[in-house]
């Protein structure tokens, strides 16, 4: 079983591990956001063309 005791610095370390977490997951998030706009945008595009 693996031992998250951080002694001492674990004031210091599990927090950097929780912002690190939501900084990743709002990026995701912030990807798939604008992949969603792009594609809305290309479909827009292509049916103007013809």
């Amino acid at each position: 079983m693996p031992d998250f005791d951080m002694g001492q610095y674990g004031a210091y370390v599990w927090p950097a591990w929780g912002i690190s977490a939501v900084v990743l997951a709002a990026l995701t998030v912030r990807c798939a956001m604008a992949a969603r706009r792009w594609k809305a945008e290309l479909k827009r595009l292509e049916t103007n063309e013809e």
